[in-house]
């Protein structure tokens, strides 16, 4: 693989689809909540992407089963109160370096341009560090307009003393120059385990925004399951850097966002 390609599964037919980001991150605050709607309101793949920015390794579950690293597109039609098309990309993994990250980036965001997507949401958690008792959801957007939407949902806006690293922002930033808008919601998380709490608060704002349903009941049932993958996927990564010399941090781009 000299490049990255998506691999189309099925061929869909969605008119104006909302796009939502939801890759691994901080806390896979993100993730969960991604997993959580495409589960509960049966989304169905269409697409996968595979790149060789990617981590060099696969994934081999309880069964002996190999999983390759990549990202997936799943896709509703006419969902929620206003029946809107939906497009979510969810995946294993993010790019190791930056110039993985736009090349990736870029493709997604051509992908999607070509069914008319206009406006983006991605997810991810917001690093503190330490204990969270009850987490906030900030956010950020790409006009005002959005960004004052935003506080009618209390949610708190990013101020200007930190980015957005990784998919979830660049999404956003490659989105704007092809003329889409969104935002980016995150979880208040310690960052340091998956967060069923911080994904609940994502999510919570998220059903009001996209005027659909979800049972939220499962979610930490879902977290669980989660914890053991990421488990699993975290010491596959400390084995190979440590058989590539890596410097601990310097493999962590992937996870901020």
């Amino acid at each position: 693989m000299k490049e990255t390609f998506i691999k189309m599964i099925k061929e869909v037919d969605l008119h104006d689809p909302i796009f939502i980001e939801a890759l691994p991150g901080i806390g896979h605050v993100g993730k969960l909540v991604a997993e959580h709607i495409i589960h509960e309101l049966g989304a169905e793949k269409f697409a996968e992407l595979y790149s060789p920015s990617f981590p060099p390794q696969v994934f081999v579950d309880e069964d002996g089963i190999v999983e390759p690293m990549k990202n997936e597109f799943f896709y509703l039609k006419s969902r929620g109160e206003d029946e809107r098309d939906f497009i979510f990309l969810g995946g294993n993994t993010q790019g190791l370096s930056p110039e993985g990250q736009y090349e990736i980036c870029g493709s997604i965001m051509d992908f999607v341009e070509k069914y008319g997507v206009k406006e983006i949401y991605t997810l991810g958690g917001l690093g503190t560090g330490q204990p969270v008792e009850k987490p906030k959801v900030f956010g950020a957007a790409t006009n005002k307009e959005l960004a004052e939407m935003l506080k009618d949902y209390e949610v708190t806006l990013r101020s200007a003393d930190g980015g957005i690293i990784g998919a979830s922002g660049l999404i956003l930033g490659l989105g704007m120059s092809k003329g889409m808008n969104g935002v980016c919601l995150m979880g208040e998380t310690p960052g340091y385990f998956i967060d069923a709490d911080a994904s609940k608060a994502v999510l919570t704002v998220l059903v009001k925004l996209l005027k659909i349903e979800v049972d939220v009941a499962k979610l930490e049932e879902r977290a669980e399951e989660t914890r053991k993958m990421i488990s699993k996927a975290q010491q596959m990564e400390r084995e190979m850097a440590e058989r590539m010399n890596i410097v601990p941090g310097e493999e962590d781009l992937r996870y901020i966002g």
